[in-house]
């Protein structure tokens, strides 16, 4: 696909990255020629300096022939003219970066005015993800497959666990209802077989109904009572958009803020939530404001060494959910490495949401991609398709069939039935089915299969 991105930033590099590793033809429109150097020095693209809005530069990147444009500048105005531009020069399919609020809550009027065919806003899409920790204490990451029926579990094997040493297989707790589907241990991605032995620090991925994933926690010991009470440091818009949802859960909520007039606004946006004028990294603040006795510490400021500190003195602290906001890559091993497993990084959970809508449109529309998750540090991916008549091996039990290596049918729905697969399953019309694989560039389900194609 000819696809052009407007905004050289964190978002537009990890979305150039991710595309143009399957072979999309990519240009990237930046004013700032070092971001854009950053870019095409490291990533077979295109750049072209200039401003996004200016037709002799959509021109120049070749806007007549492109399939999509995506717009993620740091101005949301910038990003809606893009999209109006580009629709109205011919291209099919635009996606615009959306973060204001009063933006946000107008999505429909944007898309069908503006023509606009994916409007996402990264702090909400952040908040949502840090829900779902907050929902599901004491995991990694979760992500939801199948309207929410289904969830992807992220958790550490820590010292002295019960799964620490036993092969999968030999795990009770399982039941057949839930699946070890990934693996991540010293840097290498497993997509383990029954007889794989766990041990301590291997980072896994689990698989089923949310309802047999808390039986799953619940026979292992690690379930962990509803939280509470939540500390988020940093007021911001992630911390906006997730005091309300947390509010809703019935989360009693503080929001610790250095600046004054934020903290003046917030107290105004959200009468739920209590709000500290004062440093989220200074100590003394945080343990005057019982962060001892809190269930869930959040670090959203803007700088990652700020949340680093703030959540290691949780973690030493012993709060026991402590969820961590980077966006540095780099920065992600050096928090693994000190103890904090829950990493939030919001330009990947957009250049995700973005990646999914591309397959989507790649893919063909009668056996369509419905999710697509970045797993085991980003090696591996989770993919929902829904099955058609053109999928292949329909009605054939999976012990029948040829399957590519590193791929693996993790879950099946079929209507309101979860099916952990076994060898005398099988896959029919209609079927959301949900693979785990090593290959990053699934299009169709058809690519599964040896031999499948489309």
């Amino acid at each position: 696909m000819e696809i052009i991105i407007i905004g050289a930033g964190k978002v537009g590099y990890t979305l150039a990255k991710y595309l143009s590793s399957e072979e999309d033809n990519i240009t990237i429109i930046d004013k700032n020629i070092e971001a854009l150097n950053h870019i095409t020095d490291k990533l077979d693209v295109m750049g072209i300096k200039g401003n996004g809005t200016s037709l002799k530069i959509l021109y120049e990147a070749g806007i007549k022939t492109a399939d999509v444009v995506i717009s993620v500048t740091n101005s949301d105005e910038v990003n809606m003219l893009c999209s109006l531009a580009a629709k109205k020069l011919g291209v099919i399919y635009t996606v615009a970066r959306v973060r204001t609020p009063e933006y946000s809550e107008e999505i429909l009027m944007l898309k069908d005015e503006l023509g606009i065919d994916l409007v996402i806003n990264p702090e909400k899409e952040a908040a949502l993800e840090i829900a779902k920790l907050i929902k599901f204490p004491s995991v990694c990451s979760v992500d939801t497959f199948s309207s929410g029926k289904v969830d992807l579990i992220g958790f550490t094997v820590v010292e002295g666990d019960s799964l620490q040493g036993k092969m999968i297989c030999n795990i009770d707790a399982l039941n057949g209802s839930v699946l070890f589907c990934g693996i991540e241990r010293d840097e290498k991605i497993y997509i383990p077989s029954g007889e794989f032995v766990l041990k301590k620090d291997d980072k896994v991925y689990v698989i089923g109904e949310h309802s047999n994933i808390e039986l799953f926690f619940k026979k292992l010991g690690k379930y962990q009572k509803r939280i509470k009470t939540s500390m988020i440091v940093g007021g911001g818009r992630i911390s906006y958009y997730l005091s309300k949802i947390i509010n809703n859960l019935g989360v009693t909520n503080k929001i610790i803020e250095k600046d004054i007039e934020k903290c003046k606004e917030l107290n105004e946006l959200l009468p739920d939530t209590i709000i500290i004028n004062g440093d989220g990294t200074d100590h003394e603040i945080l343990l005057s404001e019982s962060l001892e006795e809190t269930d869930a510490f959040i670090t959203l400021t803007g700088r990652d060494e700020e949340n680093l500190i703030a959540s290691l003195f949780a973690l030493k602290s012993n709060v026991n959910n402590v969820i961590t906001k980077i966006t540095r890559v780099n920065y992600n091993e050096i928090a693994k490495n000190i103890g904090l497993d829950a990493i939030i990084s919001p330009k990947t959970i957009t250049a995700n949401k973005i990646l999914k809508y591309i397959r989507s449109i790649k893919s063909d529309r009668q056996c369509s991609i419905e999710n697509v998750y970045k797993i085991c540090n980003e090696k591996a991916e989770a993919v929902e398709f829904i099955a058609s008549e053109k999928t292949k091996c329909l009605n054939t039990n999976l012990k029948d069939v040829r399957f590519k290596d590193d791929v693996l049918v993790a879950t099946i729905v079929r209507g309101k039935k979860t099916i952990i697969p076994s060898g005398d399953d099988y896959i029919k019309t209609g079927d959301r089915v949900i693979v785990v694989t090593k290959n990053k560039k699934l299009m169709n389900i058809n690519d599964i299969f040896v031999g499948g194609g489309r």
